[in-house]
This record gives structure tokens, sequence and C-alpha cells, in this order.
């Protein structure tokens, strides 16, 4: 059984263990002066963790709040198992995709009735709010807001001699330049691009250009397989181009910061959420920039949506509510706390810790910023909750892209796989 199916096992057998482990008492949780926070991310987000768990203790001192984390790959076996085996952290980082199966499996706790006292977080306007809740009930805070976007290293590109990533460019100028770099490339076993046909959020964006999604209304498939194939047949023709990074140099990218091609220094380009900005530049030497997707023709729609970068939820069965909810409130709605995080997860969702965080930020965040305000005015409607069984999706279009990639099947094979697959994992409403 390949990695990517042990994967996709373990948490489908965690999901599904999930349910009886609530019905059977309750997660088994430590004392209400102990509290457990788990989360997925890159170093740069441990240490700011970390530092803002630190400082909250110095007003807390009889608070113990042990913090983990592990990368966004290995994070959703490892909740999986922790929640079926009863031992689930008390506060959990979680997903927009995941939300809604983890809590209509009754693993999280409401929050609605703590709203207005140890949350204060009325000014993050309704859609923000709304962004966490499932079914009319409120499962998570929204740590941040974020957008798809393009990183790129603008120096690199201008050594190629060959115009970077831009506002308003077609996906067709930007192969074709891709192209241009692969000619003129600064150094040996560089590309212009880190190959992107297996990450969801850039097959999301470029679907949403063309009036269509990831998942419809009720739950289904909102795409074909022709929609699929064309998408793997672009991304086909840039990696014959050598406009992108060939097969077994994407392969090594974990859906992590640190094992992207811009980061191992085989790109100067790679697709990501812009609150992930930060986390890059951390660890590139090369000054970065940010811009949004290219897009399909010039009058198409952008693709791109404000969401939570991520969520901070509260495990059923939690001894420690109380403390959980006033902890979660530090990190988005007190300024000590807000500016530990910085943007690293997302521009603040309120808008009075906007407001104090901006004159504080230093160039790098500040252009994290200035990109959700230069996408905003073209973004469209948050897409509809996805059904359950969708956070599988992610790692089934990453093993169907590199199945095309390594000339196992064709685009069209892929296109058509990732429908079946797709439809094996999700579960209609």
């Amino acid at each position: 059984m390949s990695v990517m199916l042990k994967r996709r096992a373990v948490v489908s057998a965690g999901l599904a263990a999930m349910s009886l482990a609530v019905v059977g008492g309750g997660p088994a949780f430590a004392q209400a002066a102990r509290l457990r926070l788990l989360w997925w991310g890159s170093q740069e987000r441990a240490d700011r963790t970390n530092k803002a768990i630190a400082a909250y203790k110095k007003a807390k001192p009889d608070l113990d709040i042990a913090g983990e984390f592990a990368g966004w790959s290995d994070y959703w076996p490892r909740l999986a198992t922790q929640v079926a085996g009863r031992n689930a952290p008390d506060l959990i980082q979680m997903d927009y995709r995941y939300i809604f199966e983890y809590a209509r499996r009754g693993a999280l706790a409401p929050l609605d009735e703590y709203v207005g006292k140890a949350l204060k977080i009325e000014d993050f306007g309704t859609p923000n709010i709304d962004s966490g809740r499932v079914d009319g009930k409120l499962y998570g805070i929204n740590l941040g807001v974020n957008s798809s976007s393009v990183f790129f290293d603008a120096a690199a590109w201008e050594k190629a001699g060959v115009k970077a990533p831009s506002a308003g460019q077609s996906w067709e100028e930007f192969a074709k330049n891709a192209a241009e770099f692969g000619k003129n490339k600064p150094k040996p076993g560089y590309y212009a691009t880190a190959d992107a046909s297996g990450v969801e959020p850039s097959f999301e964006n470029w679907l949403r250009q063309q009036n269509k999604a990831l998942f419809s209304e009720d739950g289904g498939l909102g795409y074909d397989a022709k929609d699929a194939g064309d998408w793997f047949t672009m991304w086909a023709d840039m990696r014959k181009a050598g406009a992108c990074v060939p097969a077994d140099i994407q392969a090594l990218d974990q859906l992590n910061i640190e094992s992207n091609a811009l980061t191992t220094g085989k790109a100067a380009t790679a697709f990501a959420h812009s609150n992930q900005f930060v986390g890059y530049q951390a660890v590139n030497k090369a000054k970065l920039s940010i811009t949004s997707y290219p897009k399909v023709s010039k009058d198409s729609p952008s693709g791109h949506y404000l969401k939570p970068s991520m969520l901070m939820s509260v495990a059923k069965g939690s001894a420690g509510m109380e403390a959980a909810a006033e902890f979660i409130n530090f990190l988005v709605a007190v300024p000590e706390g807000v500016d530990i995080l910085g943007v690293e997860r997302g521009v603040p969702a309120s808008e009075s810790m906007r407001n104090q965080l901006s004159p504080k930020l230093n160039d790098v965040s500040k252009a994290m910023v200035d990109y959700i305000a230069e996408v905003t005015p073209g973004v469209g409607p948050l897409p509809p909750s996805p059904p359950p069984g969708a956070g599988e999706f992610a790692f089934v279009l990453k093993r169907t892209s590199e199945e095309v990639a390594f000339g196992r099947m064709t685009p069209e094979e892929g296109g058509k796989r990732l429908v079946t697959e797709a439809e094996t994992v999700i579960k209609r409403k």
C-alpha cells in the first residue's frame, strides 16, 4: 500500500471511530489547569505560537498550556487518531475543509455561549464569525483572513529577462513567460515555477474563474472529468516546455513551506495561501513578492475569495472550556497576543486588532496585508460548505497529479481518475 493510501486509511479509520469515541463517554482530557494545543504549520508558526503561550502564562501562571505541532500532511492522521482514542487536545487548530466533518461527528464543542463574554469577537463582522459556524452553531474562531496567492523571486525573473507574474496576467501569458524563463534560467536545475497541478487551492481558483467549483451546494463535485483533464493538460504542457519543475522534483513537495520547490531553490515561483508569505520569507534568502493568480481570460472572475486561514476549536468534553475560550480570545482580540502572532496566520478578523497591529508590521507582513486589500474588491463568495470527506480531496489531487506528471497516465485519464477517486472520498449532504 502506498504512503498516500496508508495516510488515507488512517484518516478514514480515525474519523469513523471518532463518533464512537464521543458517544462512548467523551474524550479523556487533562484537568482544566492544563490545556493541550495542537496546530499544523512551519517553524515560524511554532515559534510565534510558543511565544504567545509563554506570554499568556505570565498573566495566568496557574494555567499550563502544552503545545505540539505537525506538518499539514501528518496533522490530520494524528488528530483523527487522537480523537478516536479519546485523547484529543483541548485546543485544535481547524481548517475550513475539516471543521464541518469534525463538528457534525460531535468531536467539537459549540462556543456560542462564550461570545460577548470570554470571546470578545463582536467586531469580527458577521462573515468572519460565520466562517466558523456549522449548521448554525459556532465551532471555530477565525484566526485570520487569507486568500490564494502567488509568491515569486522577482530578481530571478529579472535575471532571466522575463516578465514576472503580475495581477491581471493570463495563464497563457504566465506559461509563455515561464517557458522563456526555462530557456534563460539563471542557474542549472532551476525553473520558473513549482508545478501547481496537485495544489487544491490552485485547482479551485482556476475552476472558480470559469464559474465552477470543487464542490456543489448539494455536496457533489462542481467540475467534471474534462475540466480536470484540461487542468492537467495545462500543466503537462508547461512541464514539457521546461516552464515548471519536473515530476521528480515536485514529488518531494509535502504540501508545506519547507519542501516547496521555491524554498528548496528549484523554482522562482510558488502557489500558496497569502498568510504563508511570512513563513516563506522567513526561510527564503531571496526577497519574495506576492501577487494574485493568473486568469483564464481578461474578463474572467479572479477566482479569489476571502477565507479563514484557519480556525481555533475546542474539543467536546474538554475539562477546560472556559480557559480554552479565554486563551483563544487572547490570540484574536487582545493586542499582546495579536501582536505576537502578527499576520502569519492571516490578517486579523477584528477591525480594532487590524488597526492597532498595522503600524507595527514589518515590510513582509505589510506586503501580505496590502495584498488582501488589493484582491478584496474582486473576490467572489465563500464556497459552499464542503461535504464530509472533502478534507481528503487535497491528497487525492496530489496523488493523481503525480501519476500524470510521471507519465503513468495521460492528462485525460488523470481527469477521469480524479473524478472517480474524489467521488469515493466525499459523501453528499
